[in-house]
């Protein structure tokens, strides 16, 4: 009796162990399937040197920071490929390649997420020279020249409004702000991500 008893437990272990292993095995399946997301928070465990453990947010820009590693992109990646991208980036810190280790802590709210996507995409328009606020504009897709202007906040008492430059690659657009204000087509030119606008200083007696 006692010998089925314990052949009995035998059974019930192996069986228990086998269930185990299976879910394990589905668990890093999916682990290793699943790409990461904006908004999700990863743990990041360094063997070798325990101050680097640390959890951190995968900003809206898809990257992540970690000190020694620098700023890179998780975005999109599985996280196998995080791990080799933190190791090779730690490597130069540590005598033996150090042995890191990446998780999910906790998933990005899949509402937040739908609400970053109906957020429109902003475009970067650069602006130099004689602008009431040069630098980078940052604005909606099929913002018109004019808008762009209107952005910038005009122009300093500086400026050579009829010798106005729009850069796109390797093309010069000239602008005349006096004939966009009597209605040129040119004010109404859709502007696109890079385009630099360039207001140049005016000459004497301009």
């Amino acid at each position: 009796m006692r010998r089925l008893s314990a052949w009995k437990s035998e059974v019930l272990w192996r069986i228990f162990l086998l269930c185990f292993a299976v879910l394990l095995g589905v668990n890093s399946a999916a682990a290793q399937s699943y790409h990461i997301r904006a908004g999700d928070i990863l743990r990041i465990e360094v063997l070798e040197d325990p101050e680097l453990n640390r959890s951190v947010l995968v900003t809206p820009d898809g990257r992540i920071s970690v000190p020694m590693a620098g700023t890179m992109r998780a975005s999109g990646q599985p996280i196998e490929a995080v791990q080799r991208g933190l190791a090779g980036r730690l490597a130069s810190a540590f005598t033996n390649p150090p042995n890191v280790f990446v998780s999910i802590e906790r998933l990005a709210d899949p509402r937040l997420d739908a609400r970053e996507q109906a957020k429109p995409q902003l475009i970067s328009v650069f602006v130099m020279g004689e602008a009431s606020t040069p630098g980078m504009l940052k604005i909606p897709p099929n913002t018109s020249v004019l808008q762009a202007f209107a952005a910038m906040g005009g122009f300093t008492k500086f400026a050579a409004i009829k010798r106005i430059q729009l850069r796109r690659a390797a093309t010069i657009v000239p602008l005349n702000y006096r004939q966009i204000e009597a209605g040129s087509a040119t004010g109404h030119m859709k502007l696109r991500d890079g385009d630099v606008i360039i207001v140049p200083q005016r000459r004497l007696f301009e």
